[in-house]
């Protein structure tokens, strides 16, 4: 009766399980939400920019209101004509998936990385392969790895700039090897503004190449701390041959969903000029919390919010999440939840609340050290 692409039921994990049964309080360090993490936002502008009269009007445009997409490309310093409006960062990769695949067809992805691609492709009946991140003073692309899986059903290349959870930036170099591949990428950017260290070889965005067919995806949601809004974008750049006749296809499946509210859109330039404050708050709480985490040694990590702290393999990932709940009140995340190779690693969010940071990651140290 239904289809094949969806995927339901099964066992609920032991970890929801727990949660689910919890009655007494808990540390939680896992919050991902700047809307419920005290982040303080000028809500004054921003529900005025939502109240403007003209919403009362409807007069789309596939690619979105040529005023947002013209303050969104001033922001990132693109073209407007090369900015593609789509309420989220997960509807443009289905809009890219369905103009790069047919059914079967395979794009690559990276592992450990944030556990949402095989679901967005699975809904396109599109594969997704997994290629290696490897640790060393840093995390960095397997090319080897990454070439052994590349096929003549491989249509598009991810890549999470920087990655979720590991934080790491693409360097220059990964761009010349993306380019030799000459495989369409697709550069997801949604934490591209919360660096925590310096790295003069670090790529700020993939949006500006054009050697090979590039989309370069970010929103309202991380950049603005706004993910209720509802507004995100593709930037598309490439060889223009490539590049004119993507849009052109591009432009079609826009005007098929016209998904973008239009109030989010006539807010869009007040949304993006109040959206500094908003960052500095996330990047100088990312990173006290970062330092509060140095005793136990993290994983290096140079942009985004999250930390990653390796845990004694006397337990699996699982066991220890789950004893850590119940012994110490604490929730921190597997690393299995990012298919990290081996264990034991352990998640937490540097956007959590300083003070309930600090005290989980205290009782964090006294139970794994």
């Amino acid at each position: 009766m239904f289809s094949r692409r969806l995927q339901v039921g099964g066992p609920v994990n032991r970890i929801a399980a727990a949660l689910a049964a919890r009655t007494e309080p808990h540390l939680d360090l896992t919050v991902s939400n700047p809307t419920a993490a005290g982040i303080e936002y000028d809500a004054a502008a921003i529900t005025r920019a939502l109240a403007d009269a003209r919403s009362l009007r409807y007069e789309p445009e596939a690619f979105g209101l040529r005023s947002a997409r013209e303050a969104i490309a001033a922001h990132c310093g693109a073209e407007s004509e090369r900015v593609i409006l789509t309420a989220s960062t997960s509807e443009a990769y289905s809009f890219l998936f369905k103009l790069l695949c047919d059914p079967g067809d395979e794009v690559l992805a990276p592992r450990p990385s944030y556990p949402l691609f095989e679901y967005l492709a699975q809904l396109e009946s599109v594969q997704v392969l997994q290629y290696r991140l490897f640790y060393d003073h840093g995390w960095h692309i397997d090319w080897h790895d990454l070439r052994e899986r590349v096929s003549n059903r491989t249509r598009a290349i991810i890549t999470v700039n920087p990655n979720n959870p590991t934080g790491s930036y693409l360097r220059r170099g990964d761009l010349d090897q993306f380019a030799e591949l000459g495989i369409p990428v697709i550069s997801d950017e949604v934490f591209l503004p919360y660096e925590l260290t310096a790295e003069p070889e670090r790529v700020c965005t993939a949006g500006n190449e054009h050697r090979v067919l590039t989309f370069a995806l970010s929103g309202l949601s991380k950049l603005a701390g706004l993910p209720q809004l509802k507004l995100a974008w593709i930037i598309a750049n490439g060889p223009a041959g490539a590049r004119a006749d993507a849009l052109a296809r591009l432009e079609l499946i826009a005007d098929t969903y016209l998904s973008v509210g239009t109030p989010v859109q006539l807010a869009a330039p007040v949304l993006l000029d109040t959206s500094g404050c908003v960052r500095a708050q996330i990047r100088e709480r990312s990173r006290r919390n970062l330092q509060r985490l140095q005793p136990l040694r993290p994983l290096l990590v140079e942009g985004g919010w999250y930390g990653i702290v390796q845990a004694p393999r006397t337990r699996s990932e699982e066991e220890w999440v789950l004893t850590l709940l119940a012994r110490e009140g604490v929730l921190v995340q597997p690393g299995f939840f990012y298919d990290f190779e081996r264990e034991a690693f352990l998640i937490v969010s540097l956007l959590t609340p300083e003070d309930v940071f600090s005290e989980g990651i205290e009782r964090l140290a006294s139970a794994i050290t």
